[in-house]
């Protein structure tokens, strides 16, 4: 295809065996890729996105409710999907009152996934599957275990996922603005490979880059991009000013090179968007 982001081509240089990128514009429209887009690669914690988008869907469908009580005494749904239930990143362990620290947590969106499948006498992967994947036909996309980090996807599966964040069909747009905006403004936390941020912004389900560095987006994203990387390797943004979202799946871990990386290739992206 006519790639109007021919900067997608620099994945090339990155030092991992495999990847694949895409963006996407606000319309539905992709504007360029690069790489086996339709490779399946294990998406670490670019599963939760997936797993906030059929939460919420549960909740417009009034299975749930944002503010009913889920894990720790005093925390709620909207506490789990916005890592301030006070339970610890990877055990259940309760390490701070509801709504007073950020604490990245995938046990949080375990219990999430917990929390959903009771109320609905769903699994939660076969409710992901119906609520989300298959009306977007993301057929190459599956849940194998934790909603917190291991779902399966390909980068043109996600662009369909991405298309419908920018343009919602499932949601509500007022829903899918509430994820992405700030929850529980102010709290301090740790971003995962960044270390503290003050403040740790996020929406429901989605990091938000506000005025955080340093980050895994670029020096020119907007303050209002929001997203989430996963320790596969993996990351999707989307970024309101651009009208536009980027994925990229690798096939090698979060580390250094991510860290060099992704910065100016999504600088490089968006200056590409701009002249398009």
């Amino acid at each position: 295809m006519q790639s109007s982001v021919p900067s997608l081509a620099s994945i090339e240089n990155w030092p991992v065996p495999t990847a694949a990128a895409a963006v996407v514009r606000a319309d539905g429209t992709t504007a360029g890729s690069y790489g086996p887009t339709g490779q399946r690669f294990p998406l670490a914690s670019v599963t939760k996105p997936l797993a906030a988008y059929a939460v919420l869907v549960a909740y417009e469908e009034g299975a749930i409710d944002l503010d009913e009580p889920a894990g720790p005494e005093g925390a709620t749904v909207r506490h789990l999907l916005a890592h301030t239930s006070g339970l610890a990143f990877d055990e259940n362990r309760v390490m701070a009152a509801p709504g007073t620290r950020r604490i990245y947590s995938n046990t949080g969106f375990e219990t999430l996934g917990d929390h959903l499948a009771k109320a609905t006498d769903i699994p939660f992967a076969e409710y992901l599957h119906q609520a989300v994947l298959e009306p977007l036909g993301m057929t190459s996309t599956t849940l194998e275990g934790s909603p917190a980090k291991d779902g399966v996807s390909t980068v043109d599966d996600l662009v369909r996922f991405a298309a419908e964040v920018q343009a919602p069909r499932l949601l509500d747009p007022r829903t899918v603005l509430d994820a992405m905006s700030v929850a529980y403004p102010g709290l301090t936390g740790i971003l995962p490979g960044y270390g503290h941020q003050r403040p740790n912004d996020w929406g429901l389900g989605f990091e938000i880059r506000d005025g955080k560095s340093p980050h895994w987006t670029g020096a020119t994203s907007s303050p209002r991009a929001f997203g989430h990387f996963g320790q596969s390797g993996t990351f999707l943004w989307i970024d309101p000013d651009a009208r536009a979202a980027c994925v990229a799946l690798t096939d090698r871990p979060f580390g250094a090179w991510a860290v060099e990386a992704w910065p100016p290739f999504t600088d490089a992206v968006l200056a590409d968007l701009r002249t398009a």
